[in-house]
Formats: C-alpha cells, sequence, structure tokens
C-alpha cells in the first residue's frame, strides 16, 4: 500500500481498511528509516493515523497545516511525495527531521521549538481574511508545548479573535519528560470526560428500554446530568476562552477523526480537536519507554538497544557533579524545562526531590523562577539547550543580568548540533550572551574543566553562564588543569611564534594544530591559549602574546559575529597593535544546515586538515589580512 502512495490525492482514494493498512506500513517504514538514520520515534508513531486523516480531509498546500515543533512530520513527509527521500533523514544534503517550506510547499511553515504554531496559524487565518480568500488553517500542537507561554498568549488571541481556525490538541501525557503542571492536570480532568460519555450512553439506552417510565427518566437525568457533570468535568477552559471544543476523540480511530475534522470544517471561529494518542504507538518498545525513544540515536529495532556505545558526556558530568555540591550546600536547587534526563538532571532529581523544579516547557519562566530564588539566597543552576536560551533572552536581561543575581545558566549543546538542523544548532549564544553586561561567560576545555567551572560559580554570588558541547570531549587529553581565576585564560603551551587562542571544546583541537605545524615546521614554536573566560576576557595574557608572536589564530564553535574573534580583534584596534596578521575560525554569519557534524566543521573548515592547510598558504606566504588601528 506505502508504495502506492505519492500525494495526498493517492490518500484520499482509499477507503478505511486500506487507510489501517497504509498506516501500519507507515509505521513499519519509519521504525526502520529511524533505527539507520537516528531521529524522533515515538512522536511520529503517535500521529500516523491523524496525519492520514488529515490528508483525507485537508487540501494541502491550499489548506496549511502548521506543525508545533515539527519533529513529528515524518508521516506528513512520506504522505507529501518524500517517501523515498526519508532514507536521508538528516543526513547532509538530506531531508530535514522538521517542515522545511524548501522541501515542499505543503510545508507551509518552518518550526523547529515548541509553542509557536497556534501564533503562525492565527496569523496565516487573518491574512486570509484580509486576503478574501476560503482555505483551511489548523495548528497541531502537543499537551507538553501547551504549557508554554506563547501557547497560552496565541490561545487567548486566538479565542478573542473568533477568527475561522483549528487547533488539534494532540495529547499524549508527554512531551520529552512526562508532563507535569496545571495544564497537564485540566487535560487529564479533560480525558475523563471520553468514558463519561460512553457511561453515559450506555446508561441512557437501557433506560430508555423500561416500558412507560423510560422517557420520564432520562428527562430527570438530563438535568441530573448538568449538576453531576460539573463535579466530574470542570467547566470548559477552551470554550471559556472562546473556542469549539470537540473530543476527546480516540487519535488512532480514523474514522472517528475524519468525523471530527469534518465537523470542524464546518463550524464558524475558532476549534479545539483535542485528540488522545499514544507515544510510540505499534512499536511497543516505545511504548513502554517513550521518553528514551522521543529522539533516538540509530537502534535495534528487535531489542530497542543503542546501535552506538554510551560514552560519558558533559551533561552527565554536570549533573553528577551538581549531586556532589549540592550534598554540601543545601542551597543548591536545579531547574529544568521539561529536559531533565537530556540536561543530566536525573540523579539530582531523584537525590534532592524537593529541591528539583521541572517547570514544564517554559525557558523564559525558568529564568523568571531562577531569578526569585537567588534574590531569596538561593543557589540556581538552570541548565537549558543552547538553542532554547535564545527564548528566555529577555529574563537573562531584565531578570537576572540588571539585578546582577547569582544565577548558574549552563548553557548544554552548545555549538553545532548536527542533524536537528537550524532551529536546534547553538552558534549563536556567545554571541548574544556576550553583549549582557554582568554576565561572567565561561566554557570548559574538558570535563574536569566543567566540574572546575561549576564549582567555581557556585562560590561566585554572580550571574554565570556556563556553555558546553553535546556529546564528550575530544580524544586528545589535556593534562594541565590551572586553578580557576575570574577573567583569568590558561597557558597551555608557549611559543615563540604563533598564538592560537581557543575556547571550549576548540581548545583540544588548537593542540592537534599546534603540534602538526611544530611537526611540518621544526623551526618554528607555537603558544596556546585556553581563554577559558570570554567575559571578561583576559587581556594582559592575550596581548603579551600577541606582541611576541605578532601572528594569530582564533578558534571557537559559535558564530564569527561577537564571539572571541570579536573580542580577540577588539582588543588589537584598542591596544593599537601593528601589523599583527589574524585568521579567525568559527561559523559563518547565517544558520548551518543538518549533516553529521564533522561533515559541517569541515565544510566551514574548522577542521584541522583546513586549518593546517591554511597555515601553511596564508602565515608562510604572507597572504593574511593585517588588522591594525
Amino acid at each position: 500500500m506505502l508504495e502506492k502512495i505519492n500525494s495526498p490525492e493517492d490518500v484520499k482514494r482509499l477507503n478505511t481498511e486500506e487507510k489501517k493498512q497504509l498506516a501500519e506500513e507507515i509505521r513499519k517504514y519509519i521504525i526502520e528509516i529511524v533505527s539507520e538514520n537516528g531521529g524522533h520515534l515515538a512522536s511520529n508513531l503517535g500521529v500516523v493515523e491523524l496525519t492520514i486523516a488529515l490528508h483525507s480531509i485537508f487540501d494541502l498546500p491550499k489548506d496549511k497545516i502548521v506543525w508545533d515543533v515539527g519533529h513529528q512530520t515524518y508521516v506528513h513527509k512520506i504522505i507529501t511525495g518524500r517517501r523515498e527521500e526519508l532514507k536521508t533523514l538528516r543526513k547532509l544534503n538530506g531531508i530535514a527531521g522538521f517542515p522545511k517550506s524548501k522541501e515542499s510547499d505543503t510545508d507551509c511553515f518552518n518550526t523547529g521549538h515548541s509553542s509557536t504554531s497556534i501564533s503562525a496559524a492565527l496569523g496565516m487565518a487573518r491574512a486570509r481574511d484580509i486576503k478574501g480568500e476560503d482555505n483551511s488553517v489548523l495548528a497541531i500542537i502537543g499537551d507538553g508545548a501547551l504549557t508554554g507561554g506563547m501557547a497560552l498568549e496565541a490561545l487567548n488571541d486566538t479565542g478573542w479573535s473568533q477568527t475561522r481556525m483549528t487547533v488539534i490538541l494532540n495529547d499524549n501525557e508527554m512531551s520529552i519528560s512526562k508532563n507535569i503542571g496545571g495544564i497537564s492536570m485540566l487535560l487529564s480532568k479533560l480525558r475523563t470526560k471520553r468514558t463519561y460519555n460512553k457511561s453515559s450512553d450506555v446508561a441512557k439506552k437501557v433506560i430508555l428500554k423500561i416500558p412507560g417510565i423510560g422517557k420520564p427518566i432520562v428527562k430527570i437525568v438530563r438535568r441530573m446530568k448538568r449538576s453531576i457533570k460539573q463535579l466530574i468535568i470542570p467547566k470548559m477552559f477552551f470554550e471559556d476562552i472562546g473556542f469549539r471544543y470537540l473530543g476527546p476523540v480516540n487519535g488512532h480511530d480514523m474514522e472517528e477523526l475524519e468525523r471530527m475534522l469534518k465537523i470542524s470544517k464546518q463550524l464558524e471561529g475558532p476549534v479545539l480537536i483535542h485528540v488522545l494518542t499514544k507515544k510510540g504507538k505499534g512499536y511497543p518498545i516505545a511504548e513502554q519507554n517513550p521518553d528514551k525513544f522521543h529522539a533516538t540515536s540509530p537502534f535495534t529495532i528487535e531489542t530497542g538497544e543503542s546501535k552506538k556505545e554510551k560514552k560519558k558526556d558533559y551533561s552527565k558530568v554536570l549533573g553528577e557533579k551538581l549531586v556532589e555540591l549540592a550534598k554540601k550546600n543545601d542551597k543548591i536547587v536545579a531547574i529544568t524545562a521539561s529536559m531533565k534526563d537530556g540536561t543530566g538532571l536525573t540523579k539530582f532529581a531523584k537525590q534532592f526531590p524537593k529541591r528539583f523544579f521541572d517547570i514544564g516547557i517554559a525557558e523564559q519562566h525558568a529564568i523568571g523562577v531562577a531569578a526569585g530564588m537567588a534574590k531569596e539566597g538561593v543557589i540556581p543552576v538552570v541548565p537549558i539547550y543552547s538553542s532554547f536560551y535564545q527564548r528566555a533572552y529577555d529574563q537573562v536581561i531584565h531578570d537576572v543580568a540588571i539585578q546582577n543575581l547569582p544565577v548558574i545558566m549552563c548553557v548544554d549543546r552548545a555549538g553545532v548540533v548536527g542533524a536537528d538542523g537550524e532551529t536546534h544548532q547553538g552558534t549563536l549564544d556567545m554571541s548574544f550572551f556576550r553583549l549582557v553586561p554582568n554576565l561572567t561567560i565561561m566554557a570548559p576545555k574538558d570535563f574536569k574543566e566543567l566540574e572546575a567551572m561549576l564549582e567555581f560559580a557556585v562560590s561566585l554570588n554572580k550571574p554565570v553562564i556556563i556553555r558546553y558541547p553535546r556529546g564528550g570531549e575530544d580524544e586528545k587529553k589535556l593534562e594541565k588543569q590551572e586553578k580557576l581565576e575570574l577573567g583569568k585564560a590558561e597557558i597551555l603551551k608557549e611559543g615563540k611564534d604563533l598564538s592560537i587562542f581557543a575556547i571550549g571544546k576548540m581548545v583540544a583541537r588548537a593542540m592537534n594544530l599546534a603540534e602538526k605545524i611544530e611537526k611540518e615546521q621544526p623551526d618554528m614554536t607555537v603558544e596556546v591559549i585556553n581563554v577559558r573566560f570570554l567575559k571578561p576576557i583576559d587581556k594582559e595574557t592575550i596581548k603579551q602574546s600577541i606582541q611576541k608572536t605578532k601572528q594569530v589564530i582564533t578558534i571557537e564553535d559559535g558564530t564569527i559575529i561577537n564571539g572571541l574573534a570579536t573580542a580577540v580583534q577588539e582588543m588589537i584596534l584598542e591596544e593599537e597593535l601593528q601589523e599583527i596578521k589574524v585568521k579567525n575560525y568559527a561559523y559563518p554569519d547565517k544558520y548551518i544546515e543538518h549533516g553529521a557534524v564533522e561533515e559541517l566543521e569541515k565544510i566551514y573548515g574548522l577542521d584541522i586538515e583546513t586549518m593546517k592547510g591554511d597555515f601553511e598558504n596564508i602565515f608562510l606566504n604572507s597572504d593574511c589580512k593585517k588588522v591594525t588601528k
């Protein structure tokens, strides 16, 4: 059946039984591909019937479907003519794991972060009305994403506006970790409506069969039901803010889904369809471990075991060190935005449940809460992925930095992360955090330095950024570990002919580069400096090194703008250092596509071979831009 599907029109021609068969074949196909390529598995398996039903009822690209987060669009991509391309999922130059309008006009809006779909869909619906068009607009949003403030802002505006559009709430009781909070409680109560309605229908049929008194009893019961219902099901939140609420509906019942979608097309104003799905549906191992299979590396289908050996990573190192520090200091707390496992806080949550706070997918709120705690003498540690810290930028400035509050902000997944692409690459954080007064910005060269930085931050009593990459440390071990001093760089290797300044994971690469250069140029010595602090930067150590060698290389895993490269060049100009040769290695001023980290580093010239070749062509041949006053 799957091989016959090359467009949504092919789906529309199928009968119900054929669609059920297609659903099972799609599940098998997705499991096969993700087991080889890695990707988001459980969320995609959960929306198979929903996606088929959507394409059965609506006409894309005329109708618009905005997928919140967008990691659950593999089924949609298969149906919209990208079945074969899915085999290249998340690979360099292959198909993306998220909606991309450049791939297909049926991907009407690019997404990657949560809680954005309702806003975008409302904007499209309003544009449609202004232009006098008549297409349908839908937003698909998960219950986890509904905890995000932007989603609630959009619900508020949509309900009040009475604009014709549909929100489909994909309720699987999960985001990445199990959902928490008031919205989750509300949805739990709404889910009881399904059981309540079924039992009510059965009772009604039985009572109506009683001769003579059946109908009068039903009328009495109906009046009582309105009162009883308020005890079982609270007043509908969604209806109270302006939505027509439909559901809950079984998200794996194709006929019922199509019936609800048809009804939504006929209604005026905003409609919300509450769809209940099972994350990992159809693959028992993922059903039992939906958090593990939310996003997975390649795995063995029969066992669910990863094909890659699990190694120690920066997130785990941070979590273990945090537990160690928390045992000695009862003021330390940990805050997560629904990413306990991904940021290494699982052990902390178990050992210190009263000092661990999962606030849902709400990064702005996470920093606001942390600021309030810090104001009252608590030491909050807040690990959030680099690309998600973008969402809390105003709170970092307004709530933390202006008041100079000691919040420790751990920027996980800094630098290029690879296969998730533009929306998840962490190349911008050094650039935008460097602009903020009062912040101390650090990046460790290895696991030991991360531990030292976390301990240093706890005692500093200032707002701190500690950024570190996804995965493990470089294979090259760096033995030297100088004690941390605020704003002090570490000279790893002294030299007289070339200065290499590096920060974070690129320090090990700088040492490798120095060794290769000295091996091929025996008469040269290379100085390598681990900058450690982007802010405050160690101007004196950097200046002395530049004055000595007159030749400079900077290496960082962030954008070329306003990071280490900019800081060093600013200092050269400020200090009026003359005739200095400079070569900067960083990512360009653009959004970085998906692909393996090693592939992307080679494309953008951050690999050892490119750097070594540049040294020979530029420094030895004197063909380099010169930074002067």
